[in-house]
Formats: structure tokens, C-alpha cells, sequence
């Protein structure tokens, strides 16, 4: 059975207080490139998975930016080990059982609330910063078929670099994709495009 995600009426609030604040602690500086068009639907959040802060990134984009429930998948065993995410947005999945299809039903549920947002890491484990093709998993195609086009999908790139800093800078880039296909080779494609060009345009930042 799926653990269905929960907001703990103290424990969210500090979760997205916290996002902000661990952030600007350790980080010299964040810039959000956003290119978002807000119509008021609900939002599938794509994100590269690089690190432990991953959570954090999207969080602090949804509160500044998406202003929307916050959802996010995690893995059964880390969730029930983690059991402090659970009560911000976390919910379950656990990998080739029949718990896949209610997990997926689940997510396509949670897609058809106006208020809320799901955040996926679509190539479904942690890979290196330096990483710059992604291999999707399949499950996002179902999402999509039964969600429809009524929902925003966001892809979401987190970069980090120090250049002459002694704190990184974070450089959050947003960028909506147009569902011309639910097709997830095409969804793949056009996430690597949007990847390539983030690297790109973050690199020239080193030569201002």
C-alpha cells in the first residue's frame, strides 16, 4: 500500500521556512532563472537528482515561485526510515511491485488538484552534477497519460559552482515544456536540450 503524503500542521510550515534558511546558509548566493507562465494549474515538477539537497531546491522554488501543496516521491525504504518527509509531502513507491501502479495512480490523483504539485526526478536515482544526458524511467509516460494536458510541466535544473567564491553560488533554472508528446523519449529529449542549455548559459557567468 502506498504511504500517501501528509502536511503535518507544524512540521511542513518548518520544512519550508527551513528550505530557505539552510539554503542561504550555505550557498553565497541563489539565482532563479524562471520561465513559468502561471495559469493556475497543477504543476509536475522535473528535476535533475545530484544530491541530498534536491528537496530543498525544489521546496524553495514552490515557495517562492509555484506557491502550490508540496508532493514529492521517495522510496519506500527511505521513507519509512525518513519518516520526518512523509509528514512534508512525501509519499511512497517501491520499485517493480504492483505498488508501482498505485503510486502512479496516486501521482496522476495528486495532478488533478489545481493547488497542488508533485516534484519527480525522472532518471528515479541520484547521478553525478557532471552528468549532462539523462536516461528517464517509464513511469512518467503513465502519469501522463491519465493526467491530460491540464497540468504544467516544469523542468527544473539545480547547478552549483564556486568560481573566486568561498561559498558556491546555487543556480536554479525553470523552464516550462509543451506537451506536444507524452511520448517520454520525447520528454527526454527535450529535458536533455533544456540541461545542455542551462550548463551552457551557466558557464558564461564565469566570464562576466
Amino acid at each position: 500500500m502506498v504511504l500517501k503524503a501528509r502536511h503535518h500542521f507544524f512540521i511542513y510550515p518548518f520544512f519550508k521556512w527551513y528550505a530557505g534558511w539552510i539554503i542561504h546558509r550555505h550557498f553565497g548566493q541563489v539565482e532563479v532563472k524562471n520561465e513559468f507562465d502561471d495559469q493556475g494549474l497543477p504543476v509536475l515538477l522535473l528535476a535533475n537528482h545530484v544530491s541530498w539537497w534536491d528537496g530543498f531546491f525544489a521546496m524553495f522554488l514552490n515557495v517562492k515561485i509555484l506557491k502550490r501543496k508540496f508532493h514529492f516521491m521517495m522510496l519506500e525504504e527511505q521513507l519509512k526510515r525518513f519518516s520526518f518527509f512523509n509528514q512534508t509531502g512525501g509519499y511512497s513507491i517501491r520499485k517493480k511491485s504492483r505498488e508501482t501502479i498505485e503510486s502512479i495512480n496516486y501521482t496522476a490523483e495528486l495532478l488533478c488538484e489545481s493547488e497542488n504539485m508533485v516534484l519527480l526526478f525522472p532518471q528515479g536515482k541520484i547521478e553525478s552534477l557532471y552528468k549532462t544526458s539523462f536516461q528517464f524511467e517509464s513511469g512518467i509516460g503513465h502519469i501522463l497519460k491519465k493526467t491530460g494536458s491540464d497540468i504544467h510541466i516544469l523542468f527544473m535544473a539545480n547547478l552549483i559552482n564556486y568560481f573566486s567564491n568561498r561559498k558556491p553560488g546555487l543556480y536554479i533554472y525553470v523552464s516550462e515544456y509543451k506537451m506536444d508528446s507524452i511520448d517520454i523519449k520525447s520528454i527526454q529529449e527535450a529535458y536533455n536540450l533544456f540541461y545542455g542549455g542551462c550548463i551552457a548559459d551557466n558557464s558564461l557567468k564565469s566570464e562576466s
